[in-house]
């Protein structure tokens, strides 16, 4: 594992440089992500919950995917699931003499709602001033990166189902970024020798290649009188 002596430098001389994070980054992965509840969630701060959540995708993917599930089978058996699940705690609850669970009151309760609301208004609010900015233009290089990146996904779309590309994506984001954080001085500095090595062969490239291309005369200017 590379430690933090390791210095490395985009000349052929192999000057030292300062060591830099992947693509610039000055803050922790966690606030960049938001350092919220998501960020907790992407970055496994809560095991239970990413690992149930990556558990649950993963189940409704292969259900829907591999299994070939019809939503509307799947939403009927899991209701009667529940009302037998239901049935058997209240039924058991009082053969035993206990209070029967308030299921209800605890899962739909009023503060959770308007929480869960309140999280998923401001997201989408998030969300929408960001692709508005990106809409507007004000940044060409941001326009230009959403541009392609919404193609490619577009081509991809077409080579596989909508439901495996929405999975791979939450695969990723589950994945990708607490590998990242766990392996981040290597991956790091995988980044910086491949950054180093594709500039030393576009260097050679220009020497060798571009630079033997004729070209036509180029004009002298005129000096100012």
């Amino acid at each position: 594992m590379p430690g933090p002596h390791l210095e490395l430098s985009d000349s052929d001389n192999d000057q030292p440089s300062p060591f830099k994070s992947l693509f610039g980054r000055e803050r922790p992965l966690h606030n960049v992500l938001g350092g919220g509840r998501v960020a907790d969630v992407i970055l496994w701060r809560n095991t239970h919950l990413s690992a149930g959540i990556l558990a649950t995708v993963t189940v409704l993917w292969f259900l829907f995917e591999v299994v070939e599930y019809h939503f509307i089978t799947l939403l009927c058996h899991a209701l009667i699931t529940i009302m037998l699940v239901t049935f058997i705690l209240y039924n058991g609850a009082a053969l035993i003499d206990r209070t029967p669970p308030k299921i209800p009151q605890s899962i739909l309760s009023e503060h959770t709602f308007r929480e869960v609301a309140l999280t998923f208004h401001a997201k989408l609010s998030h969300s929408l001033s960001i692709l508005h900015h990106i809409a507007c233009g004000k940044d060409l290089k941001l326009f230009l990166l959403a541009i392609a990146f919404l193609w490619i996904v577009s081509v991809i779309g077409s080579y596989c189902s909508s439901l495996s590309l929405l999975y791979f994506g939450c695969l990723c984001i589950l994945t990708l970024p607490v590998l990242y954080e766990r392996y981040e001085r290597d991956v790091d500095y995988l980044a910086k020798i491949g950054n180093r090595d594709l500039k030393k062969m576009y260097r050679k490239l220009d020497s060798k290649v571009l630079n033997k291309i004729p070209r036509g005369p180029v004009k002298k200017d005129k000096k100012n009188k």
